[in-house]
Order: structure tokens, then sequence, then C-alpha cells
């Protein structure tokens, strides 16, 4: 069985700003986000990890760097989610450009676009239980540090806690915080702490 660290990345810029949706653009971390990462690696330097991984985008590969003091492997699969016309706006901004967009995503993210022309939940969860599920072949126990994103990651705790996806705002994961849920080819899935905050 894996222990797995999943770590929202340090504050962006962006999520200073209102928390302006930062999907795929690739944006460093502020000051503050490299301050908590730091405090992340202070916290968890009792904990071994046997890997590291983390989306490419560098505010989650610098985090998990940061944070574990280990070489990071990043995987595709892990990125933040497409949102398509969301893309570098509030939420109060794109709301007022189109109201159904955000009705249809709240309602049925599973099946409907991010930003109309972003991924659909569904596109989401599999790609990240993908990652997961090829994690537990290539490692057969240990802990492993996940750095990824805020919509990603909530997404797929919903899916794997058997929540619709709907719901997956109700699970709130701050900058620079760490659930941790356990994986087993024999038990089921195991959610230990969430959103755990390891820096102000």
């Amino acid at each position: 069985m894996l222990d797995i660290y999943l770590l929202r990345h340090g504050q962006t810029a962006w999520n200073a700003d209102n928390n302006r949706y930062c999907g795929r653009t690739d944006i460093p971390l502020t000051a503050k986000g490299l301050q908590q990462a730091e405090a992340v690696r202070a916290q968890l330097q009792s904990v071994v990890f046997e890997s590291v991984y983390s989306s490419p985008l560098e505010r989650a590969r610098n985090t998990a760097a940061i944070a574990s003091g280990r070489t990071v492997i990043t995987d595709e699969r892990l990125i933040e989610a497409d949102f398509g016309q969301w893309e570098q706006k509030t939420k109060e901004e794109f709301i007022a450009e189109d109201p159904q967009l955000w009705h249809n995503w709240s309602n049925d993210p599973a099946i409907h676009r991010a930003g109309g022309t972003g991924e659909t939940g569904l596109e989401i969860v599999t790609r990240m239980d993908d990652f997961f599920q090829s994690l537990l072949q290539r490692h057969q126990q240990g802990n492993i540090l996940v750095a990824a994103h805020n919509g990603v990651n909530r997404l797929y705790l919903a899916h794997k806690l058997g929540m619709p996806l709907r719901n997956y705002r109700m699970l709130i994961l701050d900058n620079a915080t760490v659930t941790v849920f356990r994986l087993s080819d024999n038990e089921p899935f195991a959610l230990h702490h969430l959103n755990t905050k390891y820096s102000s």
C-alpha cells in the first residue's frame, strides 16, 4: 500500500488576485508561495519519501522540489484543468460574461467542459486516476509526495470518496497544504488528512 501526500502548490500572483483562474498558464510562485513551500518542508522533514512527483507546471514543480529537497519527476497527467474561456479570469468576471457556462459546470462538471472549451470533470478524474493507478504498479509501498493543483486535486478526491463531482467545491484545499490518503490494490481508498495547514 502507498501513503500519498497530495500537496497543492504555494501561492501565485493569480491566487492572490481574487483567485484568478490559472489552469495551464505557467506562472511562478510569489515570495509568499516560496515561503509556504519552505514551511511544508520543515513540517515534512521526518517523512521519508520513496519518490516525488509533480505537475510539469512551474508552480507545482518548484513547490515539490522545495518541500521535499528531492529530485522531482513530472507527469503530464497531474497538470491543472484546462479551464477554457475561464483562464486568466476571476469567477465573478466569467460568470458575468456567460452565466450559463458556470451553471452547466456547477450542476454536472462530469459531462460539461470547463469554460465551454476546456476539459470535462470526467476527463480530469480519468487521467488523475490513471496516474495514481500507475503509482501502485511502480511502487510496492511507502510514502509518495505528489504536487498538483486545486482543481484536479479536488475533483480526484471527490471521485475517490464517491461524491458527485458537482460537490468537489465542498473540499477546501488551501495553497501549500497537504492531504494524505492511502492507496492499495486490496483495500478501499482511505482519506487520513484533508487540507492539513502547514503554512500561514
